[in-house]
């Protein structure tokens, strides 16, 4: 109850300030710390390069850390690899057998002016057969884009499940004390390289989500003395305030058709759920209770909305069907259940839980109502599911910092995303770019 008061609270203190930003480099760096034991184990051959010297990125590295921070797959260390051939012709498949590989990545590229021309195999070992076969051309600044694309080619041709390895993640960072504090929004690819700095103030950032096509960010700011929910173009940096009433104004959602931001104003009084249609700014009162409604979240088929309450006397998820307008309570394990969010097929509900352990990422399936923790942490906060379903980004703390970490839908694999640039919080995945 603590927890979720104070975040409530936090709502209502906002001050100045805030200035457009530019390109700023505060790259995350992932850190394994649990992986799975039901992982595949695949090799991946280091693509021949061009005079046989070494390219600005490493597409086979890239391919092997992608692969490994799923969590589904164990790539082999490059002093087991047994051979490196470049093309399936030249495939062994019992050399690879021998090496308990189940399955074997090789490539090659070749420079074509100014482009690179990547060609890349995936082989089936124990079915002595070739997967798939592509060739991707690439600039000179797209190494790391291309080797993302083929990790999702790849993840998707053994798994059957599309791979998220090309998509983005939001997140907030702070750093410095009292008047020299400074937040950002940043933007990076899922794997934390390549951020970019689209946002700075001296006042709180809180909450982003992505638009359904990844091309827009709602977020709240703190920059006009009271929280400000905004909407940011990517592409042109170009913003419009959305919601500034009195008091609340926090976390925005996307409904699924990007016609509709719910979010959280205290406006008439206690914090309760609205919807904005973002063509016609008109805003519609979903809620109305004596306890604090917030942190909506759509679900993938835009016919309901999950919230957290208080209502029953500690924080629950609810979710409020839009034909009815009937909100129907889906938590009963524990006293702290919040921020809950959809799996992209709208079986599963992910939030935080209190646990015996603190505040935990959990999972509850929706039919059943079981719930699993799937965190060993204590100060878990913010999930954010990737938009293949596989695994949840979220907010903890390590070292006494805030970093990012991430876990597996089934909590078999995990990994965390700190910044050597402070503290990191607030993580949206984005969803599929391509």
């Amino acid at each position: 109850m603590k927890r979720f008061t104070s975040l409530s609270l936090s709502l209502w203190l906002g001050m100045l300030l805030m200035t457009l930003a530019s390109l700023a480099q505060a790259d995350l760096t992932i850190e394994i710390t649990r992986g799975s034991e039901k992982a595949t184990p695949i090799a991946i051959v280091p693509f021949a390069t061009p005079q046989d010297q070494p390219l600005p990125q490493d597409v086979a590295q890239i391919i092997a850390d992608d692969l490994e921070h799923s969590g589904q797959f164990s790539p082999l260390p490059a002093r087991t690899l047994i051979a490196r051939p470049h093309d399936s012709d030249s495939v062994k498949y019992r050399d690879w057998r021998a090496v308990d590989a189940d399955y074997l990545t090789v490539g090659k590229i070749t420079q074509e002016g100014s482009q690179y021309r990547i060609q890349f195999e995936l082989m089936d070992i124990y079915g002595e057969k070739r997967v798939i076969g592509e060739v991707v051309t690439a600039g000179q600044g797209e190494l790391r884009e291309a080797a993302h694309y083929i990790s999702d080619k790849i993840f998707e041709a053994i798994t059957g499940i599309r791979g998220a390895f090309s998509t983005k993640i939001a997140y907030v960072t702070s750093q410095g004390v009292g008047d020299d504090m400074r937040f950002g929004l940043h933007v990076a690819d899922a794997d934390g390289h390549n951020s970019r700095e689209i946002l700075s103030s001296s006042e709180p950032i809180m909450s982003p989500a992505w638009s359904p096509d990844g091309r827009k960010l709602a977020y709240v700011s703190f920059e006009t003395e009271r929280p400000a929910i905004y909407i940011q173009d990517l592409a042109s940096s170009q913003r419009v305030r959305a919601s500034s009433f009195r008091g609340i104004n926090g976390a925005p959602a996307w409904s699924p058709d990007g016609r509709k931001l719910a979010m959280s104003l205290s406006k008439d009084g206690q914090p309760e759920i609205y919807v904005m249609d973002i063509g016609a700014r008109s805003f519609q009162r979903l809620t109305n209770s004596d306890a604090i409604d917030t942190e909506p979240s759509w679900s993938p088929d835009g016919d309901s909305l999950v919230f957290t309450s208080d209502r029953s006397g500690s924080p629950q998820l609810y979710r409020l069907d839009l034909g009815s307008n009937e909100a129907k309570r889906l938590t009963f394990t524990g006293n702290y259940n919040s921020r809950g969010r959809f799996s992209p097929d709208g079986e599963s509900l992910f939030m935080i839980h209190r646990g015996n352990g603190g505040f935990q990422v959990a999972r509850q399936d929706l039919d059943s109502g079981r719930l699993v923790t799937l965190t060993d942490s204590g100060a878990d906060e913010s999930p954010s599911v990737a938009p293949n379903g596989t695994m949840v980004i979220f907010a903890t703390q390590q070292g006494g910092g805030d970093v990012l970490g991430a876990v597996s839908a089934d909590g078999n694999a995990s990994f965390r995303l700190p910044s050597a640039q402070g503290d990191v919080r607030e993580p949206a995945w984005s969803p599929f770019m391509n």
